[in-house]
Order: structure tokens, then sequence, then C-alpha cells
């Protein structure tokens, strides 16, 4: 990703995360923050039950082919 993208990409998140009140992804996004502040904490234990669960549940919709390209995501999201 070159320096324009990434500024680009970086902006956007900055705008998404603002507009953000669901505090379980807000508290999702905070503990991969603090995961990627100290290199020795396994970010995996940092998270909450339920965020294990969705991470393995989407993993597993993923292995069995229940997936959707980022597109259709991000307009989903955009639009709910």
């Amino acid at each position: 990703m070159g320096t324009a993208e990434l500024n680009k990409t970086k902006k956007e998140l900055v705008g998404w995360i603002q507009s953000l009140t669901d505090d379980s992804i807000l508290s999702l996004l905070n503990s991969v923050k603090l995961s990627s502040e100290d290199k020795s904490a396994d970010w995996w234990e940092e998270l909450t039950e339920t965020d294990r669960i969705n991470i393995l549940r989407g993993i597993k919709d993923y292995q069995q082919g229940e997936s959707m390209e980022s597109s259709e995501f991000w307009e989903g999201l955009n639009n709910g």
C-alpha cells in the first residue's frame, strides 16, 4: 500500500471510528490497539468471550464458503 493510499485509509478509518456507537465494536478495536502497543500481550486473551465466539464463527463461515466481498460488507454497513 502506497503512502497516499495508506493516508486515505487512515482518514476513512478515523471517520468510521468517530461515527461508531456500538460499545462492543469500540471495545474490540481498543483491544486490538492495546495488543499492538504491547507486543508481549496475547491479543486473543484480551478479547471478551463474545468477541472470541464471533471471530471463530466468522472463520467457520469463511471455511464453509459463507462469506461476502468486502465491498458488499462496507456497502451494507454504510446503508444500515
